[in-house]
């Protein structure tokens, strides 16, 4: 599934955050699904995959628009 989404929250100490989906969804992502080794800031629009993670769902292949 792919997703269009803004970050709302990342902690880059502790390498993950959470993307508010286009459809008010939160999805958690983790910085090995990043792309092009960007650091991601609140507010940014990125799109993404969703994968169905350990926990629920997890974006990956996330870059910014």
């Amino acid at each position: 599934m792919q997703g269009i989404g803004t970050i709302k929250f990342y902690n880059e100490d502790k390498g993950y955050g959470f993307i508010k989906c286009s459809d008010g969804v939160e999805v958690f992502f983790h910085v090995s699904g990043l792309l092009n080794n960007w650091i991601p800031k609140s507010g940014d629009r990125v799109n993404f995959s969703v994968i169905d993670g350990k926990r629920g769902p997890k974006a990956v292949d996330v870059q910014q628009v």
